[in-house]
């Protein structure tokens, strides 16, 4: 019974490394919302890595994260913070915006 317990152990190990390993490949990107416009305007991620995006609404007014490419629609409230998660992506330009000033809160994300 010893040898089973050492071998479900060193299965649940493995298998604990294999997805920490996983999820530490993730990108991390950053975006603010300031003046109904997206800083940066421009992001760059690793082609074939998932991404977890944080977005921060520093205006007073909420704002909706928007991307038809990526197929994302995300409110962030006014002064609040969003997380989006998105799947690894292939080379690419990925357009988003903000739906409530889309005129002004435009920007791409650049996958290489």
């Amino acid at each position: 019974m010893r040898n089973l317990e050492k071998f479900v152990a060193a299965g649940l190990l493995a298998a604990a490394s294999c997805a920490g390993a996983a999820f530490a490949e993730d990108s991390s990107l950053s975006l603010e919302i300031k003046d109904h416009r997206f800083e940066p305007g421009e992001l760059h991620a690793a082609a074939g890595k998932a991404i977890t995006l944080t977005i921060k609404n520093l205006d007073a007014t909420a704002e909706e994260f928007e991307s038809k490419p990526l197929r994302i629609e995300k409110v962030v409230a006014g002064k609040g913070q969003a997380t989006v998660h998105i799947p690894a992506l292939a080379a690419g330009k990925y357009s988003f915006f903000g739906d409530y000033h889309e005129k002004t809160a435009q920007g791409v994300l650049i996958v290489e």
